[in-house]
């Protein structure tokens, strides 16, 4: 298979061309769908490097041999899984029988939408193909998607009436298919077929696993058939994404594959899998990973999804396929769905809302923040596609309306609009939610959660998820976590609100008001104002591999590499780095309690070298807050991002001095940024969207080291690193430097 340029490996020097809000639209679209409820659509136009890998074919038994699956690699590992274990267990079944036996809404208007279905009749012969492609010449895949579909609503069908009739015909259409189909071929849409299919074909045949009349025989045959054809292709693509820049592709080609994986995992007892895609969700690169399919936490807890700036077809398919995830994972004991705190519900209420009309007809506008990748920029969100109606938010309201009684607005909204759920023919997933998540809502009284305090702009930003059937809620402060709090404000929605406390150490918490009363307290919210030392790490130490925090927050950072001890400022010691490998590490999430910030270092720098840096937190090349002393366009800049260096957000200034210790100061108040050198502010910009906690808890936080490989290491020496909550003032920045 002729492979593209690898756009991972775009020199570091076109950074510098990133810095202000420019549009890539001229380099064109990734291979990608018409996210419509019909599914997928073919490859759009791209440059020419992307355009060769929208358009070359390659078969399975290729990619099977670029990432090998042996049979030594396709053992049963020695965990345990539920069984049936993916999108429904026996206790759904057994919930979904009784309640229509007791004739109860609104399962049985979800029942006659299956029993109704064209697709769940008995009496039509599978059609199975031995070769599947889909995107390019011969595209064939549609046969595969409608005897996919069949096989899933026959089983579905058996597991809640006991009818045998519909287990065997759905049996005959997994063995018509394991026994015939040996490769899944087409352009980079074929990566797309075998997410969306695969975990589809798997959720089909786990239904049936139990079911006396398929042999165990038949059982292997599609396991293997999962492993072998399906499985390959959707790690691949984890792994090199087509060999194109990461950011090339959307939130919804990462998130089929890690459905298709995990699904396979458990269908086929295969723990590594099943591990694989919980792994990628969590600390994934590319945009379907939960750090990065919700780009921005806007107030309230508004996720900003991924794909809401491309239009809502793709937005709702992201919807989609990760409350399928998560509802995969729940069955087995994983919470994906409260993840981050619960940063997948913060993602559906922002596209239900999308998605949803006022009064008058006019659609809801979220908040939107710049968003820029390789695709281009975008500022608002997409009409495009607008309202999507895509029937996929039974499981999502279900899972945290009724199972975990938190509120849920604009999600409970639209799938009231859209129930009961119906057959969705496109085949980008299952149907029938409303017969098959419906649950009755635990006991009232579910106090709210997840609150959160930032210093922001100098006040305190409060948001909090908010409890089903509440009407209000009493945002209250005191002085100590032990209380006593005094009410400060009544919100109704959204659940966010801005204090201004003046100067201290405050704590808050928030109570839902309802009809039968007010609900015990949320979680304790502490913040200080107007900000205080988070860390303190003198860098001075005569020997050892520990630079101590004195802030006494536990941030001790650990030399790494050709790290050492040398002289410092006056006489002192000071943080040796050697050019080569040589860098600090930092703890794991030490920015991400942060809104306003300051961070403040003494630097001696050997000599002028492109691209080190000063400071660099992150994860990954994904999304980090950084300091290059120099940049390819010989200027120090200061920046952060959530999308590589296509959409960094920078402040510039003169390149730091060499053979001299300068003192430099980073600060961020709302969205104005400074960078300081020597006491003096150098340069500044106000519209610096990313504070550090909406970059999560950043796990590579280094001093002279670069998320980026190929970038040298800082080669010099630094003293007195200090990090605080707050922005420090101009006259508190030059007392540092003094």
């Amino acid at each position: 298979m002729d492979q593209p340029k690898n756009d991972n490996d775009i020199s570091l020097d076109r950074r510098l061309f990133c810095v202000g809000a420019v549009s890539f639209a001229a380099l064109g679209t990734a291979a990608c769908g018409d996210g419509g409820s019909s599914g997928f659509g073919s490859a759009g136009a791209l440059g020419t490097t992307q355009q060769n890998a929208a358009t070359s074919t390659a078969t399975s038994t290729e990619v099977a041999a670029t990432e090998p699956v042996t049979n030594s690699t396709l053992t049963s590992q020695a965990r345990k899984f539920t069984h049936p274990g993916l999108l429904h267990t026996e206790a759904d079944f057994e919930r979904m029988r009784t309640k229509i036996a007791a004739g109860a809404q609104p399962w049985v208007d979800g029942w006659n939408a299956l029993t109704s279905s064209s697709r769940a009749q008995l009496g039509r012969a599978p059609v199975p193909l031995a070769t599947v492609v889909r995107g390019g010449d011969g595209e064939n895949h549609r046969t595969m998607v409608e005897d996919m579909e069949r096989a899933y609503q026959f089983a579905l069908r058996w597991k809640v009436s006991g009818n045998t009739a519909y287990a065997d015909l759905a049996v005959q259409y997994l063995d018509a298919w394991s026994s015939t189909m040996t490769a899944l071929n087409g352009n980079s849409d074929r990566f797309l077929a075998a997410g969306i299919y695969g975990y589809q074909w798997a959720n089909a045949a786990e239904m049936m696993r139990s079911y006396p009349g398929w042999s165990s025989e038949g059982i292997a045959r599609f396991q293997k058939l999962l492993l072998e054809v399906f499985y390959p292709l959707s790690h691949s693509f984890l792994i090199r994404h087509n060999d194109a820049n990461i950011t090339n592709y959307w939130a919804n080609w990462d998130l089929c594959n890690i459905c298709a994986i995990l699904a396979i995992g458990i269908f086929c007892d295969r723990t590594d899998l099943y591990d694989e895609a919980i792994a990628y969700y969590k600390t994934g690169r590319g945009n379907g990973a939960a750090a990065h399919n919700v780009y921005m936490l806007h107030p309230g807890y508004l996720g900003q999804w991924q794909e809401s700036g491309r239009d809502q077809g793709h937005s709702t398919l992201g919807m989609a396929l990760t409350g399928l995830l998560c509802e995969m994972a729940w069955s087995q004991g994983e919470d994906l769905y409260g993840y981050g705190n619960n940063r997948f519900l913060a993602a559906a209420e922002y596209v239900a809302m999308s998605n949803l009309q006022d009064g008058n007809g006019q659609y809801y506008s979220p908040p939107f923040s710049t968003y820029v990748n390789r695709q281009g920029t975008f500022t608002v969100v997409s009409t495009a596609g607008q309202p999507n109606l895509r029937p996929c938010w039974e499981s999502i309201y279900n899972h945290y309306v009724n199972r975990k009684g938190l509120a849920a607005p604009w999600v409970a909204t639209i799938a009231a609009q859209l129930r009961p759920e119906r057959s969705e023919w496109g085949g980008d997933q299952p149907s029938f939610g409303t017969l098959t998540y419906s649950r009755d809502p635990v006991a009232a009284g579910t106090p709210p959660s997840g609150l959160t305090a930032y210093v922001t702009a100098g006040q305190v930003l409060l948001s909090w998820w908010g409890s089903a059937g509440a009407t209000s809620y009493k945002v209250k402060r005191g002085t100590s976590a032990n209380g006593p709090f005094a009410t400060v404000a009544s919100v109704t929605d959204p659940r966010t609100y801005t204090d201004t406390p003046g100067n201290g150490i405050w704590h808050y918490v928030v109570t839902a008001v309802s009809a039968s009363g007010e609900s015990s307290v949320s979680n304790v919210a502490r913040v200080a104002l107007p900000g205080e030392l988070r860390a303190q790490l003198p860098l001075d130490a005569a020997s050892g591999t520990t630079a101590t925090d004195g802030s006494g927050n536990g941030q001790s950072g650990t030399l790494q590499g050709g790290a050492s001890w040398g002289e410092g400022r006056s006489g002192g010691r000071a943080l040796a780095l050697d050019g080569s490998s040589g860098h600090l590490a930092l703890p794991a999430g030490v920015l991400s309690s942060l809104g306003d910030f300051t961070i403040a270092v003494w630097v001696y720098w050997n000599a002028a070298v492109t691209n080190t840096r000063v400071f660099d937190f992150g994860s990954s090349d994904i999304a980090y807050l950084a300091l290059l002393p120099r940049d390819a366009g010989g200027s120090m800049r200061f920046t952060v991002t959530g999308t590589t260096w296509y959409g960094e957000q920078s402040i510039v200034a003169s390149a730091l001095p060499t053979g001299r210790w300068v003192h430099l100061a980073v600060t961020l108040s709302g969205t104005t940024g400074t960078l300081y050198v020597d006491g003096v502010a150098a340069g500044s910009n106000n519209a610096i969207a990313l504070a550090p906690f909406q970059l999560g808890d950043t796990t590579q936080n280094w001093l002279g080291r670069s998320q980026y490989p190929a970038d040298p290491c800082f080669n010099g020496r630094m003293q007195d690193l200090r990090i605080y909550s707050g922005a420090l003032s101009a006259a508190e920045i030059a007392a540092l430097a003094a």
